[in-house]
């Protein structure tokens, strides 16, 4: 990826000795459904960590959560030193959010929709920020298309500079990858991985691809159930298990292979 990434600028930077988010006793309750169980985490400042698990595993309501959403129905979420059941609009213009399954509106082109969440976070130097964004995403071709008319794989794309137009210093992502052929998908990943090391973003990871995680993520929580299962690097998650990848990792937990374990 080209160097000139980050040459318009980046976000404040945060100390590198404090949790950019940290969850404690994080519960969500819909009826009878639990679908968040008294979970704990933190994402340390300037890392990536991903949240896995497999459908119903709490990844999206978690997530949800983070982004003030959805009202826990009890436990704190601190955010950029942001508690969010208080002050959570000091920590969203800080923030960001890409989903592939979250769709923009499908009559405005590209262009349009970016400038629509640039004057939502009040982006500076617009133009030159969305100019970046279409180099380093392969936008050009697509900027006055209506958004409707994009592939799945452009979707994916327009999504991700969705989520990056106000330099977010915490970005939680959902799947950043999906529908991307091998090579545009490594280079989104290569995008972040500088993108993190040149702002020090800290990134939250939610992804089936067990590939993206193992490169992009320092830590990994694993959730099951809406609890939280086990933890650790994807370097000790692989020995712990006897793996030598974390989607048998993975397979391991889902299938119940081994005791759960919370860390």
């Amino acid at each position: 990826m080209a160097n000139r990434l980050l040459a318009d600028g980046v976000g404040r930077p945060i100390p590198t000795d404090m949790n950019a988010i940290q969850v404690e006793k994080l519960t969500k309750r819909y009826g009878d459904v639990l679908a968040v169980d008294n979970i704990d985490f933190i994402a340390p400042a300037g890392a990536t960590v991903g949240l896995l698990g497999g459908n119903g595993a709490g990844k999206t309501t978690t997530i949800a959560m983070l982004l003030g959403l959805i009202v826990p129905t009890s436990g704190r979420i601190s955010v950029l030193g942001h508690d969010m059941a208080k002050d959570r609009f000091a920590a969203l213009a800080r923030m960001n959010f890409s989903s592939p399954y979250v769709a923009l509106p499908h009559m405005l082109t590209v262009m349009e929709n970016l400038r629509v969440y640039g004057h939502l976070y009040n982006v500076p130097h617009m133009d030159e920020r969305i100019g970046v964004l279409a180099r380093e995403l392969d936008l050009g071709a697509i900027l006055h298309r209506p958004a409707g008319q994009l592939s799945a794989g452009q979707k994916t794309r327009v999504a991700l500079a969705k989520a990056l137009i106000n330099k977010p210093e915490v970005l939680l992502l959902d799947e950043p990858t999906a529908s991307l052929d091998p090579d545009t998908g490594d280079m989104v990943r290569t995008w972040l991985e500088q993108y993190r090391a040149e702002s020090g973003c800290t990134i939250l990871l939610a992804s089936h691809n067990m590939a993206e995680v193992e490169r992009l993520c320092s830590n990994v929580i694993m959730l099951k159930r809406g609890r939280v299962v086990d933890r650790g690097s994807p370097d000790e998650l692989l020995a712990r298990y006897g793996r030598h990848d974390l989607e048998d990792v993975f397979l391991d937990i889902a299938r119940d292979r081994r005791q759960a374990i919370v860390a």
